[in-house]
């Protein structure tokens, strides 16, 4: 997970949709997971990233189609408030010779004088059918399905005055032009403690965030700086005989990082346009240039001939899972992605080409790795694999520019993400009377809960690989799994109730059968068991 998604209320094409998801996704996860890749052999790596890939883009056309339903329910109980009729002609021009209909605009003020319009097109004998129609609306409202096809003196009066069947039209009801966080969703469907829960859950994933950025970046200053190998340890010293360990030259950057970018946490702070540009060019340069060295180191057959192994032993595969789970998070972020695209009619396609383009990259990115490092040469953070005494990358402004990657992008992204987690701890702890708490424990006790915790963990350790792996497999999972597969189901439960049985969300995910559902939550617990076992089976 790179960040955030776009922050702005523009409109934008599907094609710059894919960009903004595809670098929502290939972010810190991307880097830990050559390492991981080796360890658990090519083989049982490349099936394990394959079925994680289609995991992933399976619930996130369960968030897809749950937004929809959100919009759908939405729209109409703003109609049943409001009183108004679900679809009114576009003018009387084309309502009367091109019988084109739309649904009423949610800023209309007047409902009766949209009502006076329809009635002013037609002649007296259809008004009585077009009153008839607007009745049986009305009688209806607490059971839409009553319009869904099922009346067929409803039919006939649409038929005989040009109106187009209302079934066709109700699909309107799911466009997704509200942009409904996940957290509304999450309000809309479950209870108050699956609300909880859910804020729990993210709350969690982004404390591991948080803690992955203070480990990533002083870790990447501490290899730049010190003059040591790879193969160096923590207790070694990082300049001369004489100087401070490696381990307290890490926790002096990483103490400076925190005191320069952790502040932010105090204050409000957005992702501009132009950050993301930035940091996109970035991320694209970094990947697209270790790609491309290791496949020179390759073709020219230097000195990295070692046959990497086909399948690792058996304890690495719950950290190649979570760090999997890691790498293709992005749902969390998805309704800010998905809202702005100005053409929806082909989602799930764009969404599908952007997670093969994604999985093809990423197992370019390890299996070019795994063949040009041997696993003592691999680092945890694969940047810092092309930095220092080794032949690979002889250019030094190149490694250093690979080396400062992570520091520049997770820089920018880290006071946006302790602003996320501090807003949502807010609603965690919020009062029931809904109250503001005292200024002290607003501006100063929320911000530090945000930031303490995380520097506390990256003060312990600088196992990158570890921490991404058990974010991923926790919280991680909990976010891109049973999350999704829970609004999509709860999501479908109250449209049917809404629209009959015969309702029609027209971004409805290809997975749309409720096995998938029970699929996706088995396969959560099933995983989630595993990993934890081997935790528990390797700690003792």
């Amino acid at each position: 997970m790179a960040g955030g998604g776009p922050d702005t209320g523009e409109l934008y094409s599907p094609w710059v949709g894919l960009i903004f998801v595809f670098n929502l996704i290939v972010g810190t996860g991307a880097l830990t997971m050559p390492k991981a890749f080796g360890q658990a052999g090519l083989v049982l790596s490349g099936l394990i990233i394959i079925a994680l890939a289609f995991m992933s883009f399976m619930t996130a056309t369960f968030v897809i189609e749950a937004m929809a339903a959100a919009n759908a329910i939405i729209r109409y109980k703003r109609k049943e408030k409001k009183r108004e009729p679900l679809w009114s002609p576009i003018s009387t021009y084309e309502a009367y010779y091109s019988t084109k209909y739309t649904f009423l605009e949610e800023t209309d003020s007047n409902s009766s004088s949209s009502c006076e319009s329809i009635e002013s097109l037609y002649s007296d004998n259809e008004n009585t059918e077009k009153r008839s129609l607007l009745h049986s609306q009305r009688a209806s409202r607490n059971k839409i399905s009553s319009y869904d096809g099922a009346s067929p003196s409803v039919n006939n009066v649409a038929i005989q005055s040009g109106v187009p069947s209302l079934k066709k039209k109700k699909s309107d009801f799911f466009d997704i032009t509200e942009r409904v966080e996940m957290g509304q969703m999450a309000s809309m469907y479950f209870s108050k403690v699956g609300v909880y829960i859910f804020n729990v859950a993210l709350a969690v994933y982004l404390y591991g965030d948080l803690a992955i950025y203070a480990v990533t970046v002083p870790k990447s200053l501490m290899n730049i700086t010190c003059s040591s190998t790879h193969s160096s340890r923590d207790t070694d010293p990082c300049w001369g005989k004489d100087s401070m360990s490696r381990m307290n030259a890490y926790r002096l950057f990483l103490a400076i990082f925190v005191t320069s970018l952790g502040s932010f946490a105090f204050f409000d702070l957005t992702k501009t346009k132009y950050l993301q540009i930035v940091t996109s060019l970035l991320r694209w340069s970094a990947f697209g240039l270790m790609i491309i060295l290791a496949i020179i180191v390759l073709v020219e057959g230097k000195e990295h001939k070692h046959k990497p192994r086909l399948v690792g032993p058996f304890e690495s595969i719950p950290n190649l899972f979570g760090i999997c789970v890691y790498s293709f998070m992005c749902h969390h972020s998805l309704p800010s992605l998905v809202t702005p695209i100005n053409d929806k009619s082909k989602l799930t396609r764009f969404f599908f080409g952007d997670y093969m383009l994604i999985l093809v990259f990423y197992l370019m990115l390890c299996f070019t790795a795994v063949f040009a490092f041997t696993l003592v040469e691999l680092q945890d953070i694969y940047t810092l694999s092309f930095f220092g005494d080794n032949p690979v990358l002889d250019i030094a402004v190149l490694q250093y520019f690979l080396a400062l990657f992570p520091v520049f992008t997770l820089s920018t992204n880290f006071p946006i993400i302790a602003i996320t987690l501090r807003n949502n701890l807010k609603t965690i702890f919020a009062r029931r009377t809904g109250q503001p708490y005292h200024w002290v424990i607003d501006r100063l006790f929320f911000p530090l809960l945000a930031i303490v915790p995380p520097v506390i963990v990256a003060f312990a350790t600088t196992n990158v690989t570890e921490l991404v792996g058990i974010t991923g497999s926790y919280a991680g999972a909990v976010i891109q799994y049973i999350i999704p597969a829970s609004m999509v189901y709860y999501g479908r439960r109250e449209t049917k109730k809404l629209f009959g049985e015969r309702w029609g969300n027209k971004h409805r995910s290809p997975f749309h059968h409720k096995a998938w559902c029970i699929f996706v939550m088995l396969w959560a617990v099933v995983c989630v068991g595993f990993v934890t076992a081997d935790h528990i089976i390797s700690g003792s």
